[in-house]
C-alpha cells in the first residue's frame, strides 16, 4: 500500500494513466469499425507499438497496447491454454473529476487480436497419456488437433470497444474489476463449420477481470516500470484473473441445417451451460500504457 499511496500523492494523471489490458481468454474481433478516412499514425521509438492508438480521437489522453502471452481459459469441463499470443490495443480517456475511464477501440478496428488457440484432445477430449515420452504426447496431441476432431477456440470481443470497461484504481490495490470484457467464443473446425459461437453480440459473456481475489484464484498486479519523463509505463507479470463468469450453451454449430443435432453434442462435450464457480479465465503478459501526446510528438 505504500506504493498506492505514493501514487495517490503524486499528479492524478500519474494513476489514471494505467490501464487493464489483456487477455483473455483469451482471448477475437472487434464489432465497431475505425473511422473510414481516419489519418494513419507511425510512432517511433519507445512508442512504435502504439501505431493504432486512436489518436484522431481528440479525447483520447492514453494509449494502450497489452499483449497476453500465457494463462487459459476453462469453459464448463475443458481447459484451453493461450498458447499464441493475443493482443489488446486502444486508448482511454480520463473523466478528471470522477476519475472514470472511456476506453476506444484500435484506430484499424482490431482492438481483440483474432488468435485461434488449439483445444487441447480436439472436440472429442483425446489426450495422450500423461505417462507418455514428451515427443510421443506432442506428436500424438499434434495429430489429434490437426485432424477433424481438432477444434480451434477464439475469444472475441461481442460488443463495441467503448464496453469495454476499466479501472485503473482497481488494477493497482488488487481489488475489484480492472477490466471488464464482453465476449463470445469462437468454435471452428471442419465439422462445426465457421458459425458455432458460446455467447453472442446479443448475449455476450461477460468476463470482469481483476488482479485480486475471484472465486478461489488471486491475480496480480505485476512489476511497474517507467521512461524519464513518465510517459511510459510497463507492467509485467501481471495476472487478471475471473472465476465467477457464467457460460451459456453453444448455438449455430455446422450451419443452419444440423445445428439442432451438433449443437447438444458440443454441451454435452464441454459441460456447458455453465454457471459460476465452473468457468475460470487467467490472462497473463506485458502491458503499456502511454502518454497520447508524448506518442504524437514521437512520429
Amino acid at each position: 500500500m505504500k506504493f498506492v499511496d505514493r501514487m495517490r500523492r503524486s499528479t492524478s494523471v500519474r494513476v489514471k494513466t494505467f490501464t487493464a489490458g489483456a487477455l483473455v481468454v483469451a482471448l477475437a474481433g472487434l464489432v465497431s469499425a475505425a473511422p473510414a478516412l481516419a489519418q494513419p499514425h507511425h510512432p517511433t521509438g519507445e512508442f512504435a507499438q502504439f501505431g493504432d492508438c486512436p489518436l484522431n480521437n481528440s479525447e483520447v489522453d492514453n494509449c494502450v497496447y497489452s499483449v497476453t502471452n500465457g494463462g487459459y481459459f476453462t469453459v464448463g469441463n475443458k481447459t484451453v491454454p493461450l498458447k499464441n499470443p493475443v493482443t489488446l490495443q486502444g486508448g482511454f480517456h480520463t473523466n478528471e473529476e470522477t476519475g472514470e475511464l472511456q476506453f476506444y477501440g484500435a484506430e484499424d478496428g482490431n482492438t481483440l487480436s483474432k488468435t485461434p488457440q488449439p483445444v487441447p484432445g480436439g472436440l472429442l477430449g483425446i489426450t495422450a497419456p500423461t505417462w507418455w515420452p514428451e515427443w510421443a504426447q506432442e506428436w500424438f496431441n499434434g495429430a489429434i488437433e490437426e485432424g477433424f476432431t481438432g477444434v480451434n477456440a477464439t475469444v472475441e470481443l461481442a460488443a463495441p470497444a467503448t464496453s469495454i470497461g476499466l479501472s485503473t484504481l482497481n488494477l493497482l490495490i488488487e481489488e475489484g474489476t480492472a477490466l471488464s470484457l464482453p465476449v463470445k467464443i469462437h468454435l471452428e473446425n471442419a465439422i462445426l463449420g465457421s458459425k458455432c459461437f458460446i455467447g453472442s453480440n446479443s448475449n455476450p459473456v461477460v468476463i470482469p477481470f481483476t488482479t485480486g481475489q475471484s472465486g478461489n484464484i488471486h491475480g496480480s498486479r505485476g512489476e511497474l516500470s517507467f521512461n524519464e519523463e513518465f510517459t511510459l509505463i510497463t507492467i509485467k507479470g501481471g495476472k487478471l484473473v475471473n472465476n465467477t463468469f457464467a457460460a451459456p450453451g453453444a448455438s449455430g454449430c455446422g450451419g443452419a441445417w444440423v445445428e439442432y443435432l451438433l449443437d447438444p453434442l458440443v454441451n454435452s462435450i464441454l459441460g456447458i451451460p455453465s454457471g459460476s464457480g465452473s468457468n475460470t479465465a487467467v490472462l497473463e503478459g506485458v502491458l503499456q500504457t502511454a502518454n497520447a501526446n508524448a506518442v504524437r510528438a514521437s512520429e
